[in-house]
């Protein structure tokens, strides 16, 4: 089987330098953008972060690409939030650890961070 190959482009295929590309910007995105803030949106208790497992799995998070970034975490069996604010300096904080039991709780608080409905 022959590898797929990209033709090269020529000297007059170049593209100018300029603001790149929406569908770029689009595409260089990993993951789903948090909406703006919603009026009489949930107040969240955030806490300091603290090494509390040896290991943590990041299941799902907002795109890298904003000043504040948001994961749902899972560590030991437990879930809970944790918050990257870089907008002055970087801030790492997190949400409760509840128990093992209370998983879906954590879930829906992740949505409502993503949907603007908390905050």
């Amino acid at each position: 089987m022959m590898p797929v190959t990209r033709a090269a482009k020529g000297p007059g295929k170049r593209r100018s330098p300029g603001p790149p590309d929406v569908l770029e910007l689009i595409a260089a995105c990993v993951g789903i953008h948090a909406a703006p803030q919603q009026p009489g949106c949930e107040e969240i208790a955030w806490l300091k972060s603290r090494p509390r497992a040896a290991s943590v799995r990041v299941r799902r998070h907002t795109c890298d690409c904003q000043p504040v970034v948001y994961e749902l975490c899972q560590a030991g069996g437990l879930m809970f939030v944790r918050r990257y604010d870089r907008s002055n300096g970087v801030l790492i904080e997190e949400s409760e650890w509840p128990g093992p039991m209370r998983s879906q709780l954590v879930r829906q608080m992740s949505w409502r961070l993503s949907l603007g409905w908390a905050r």
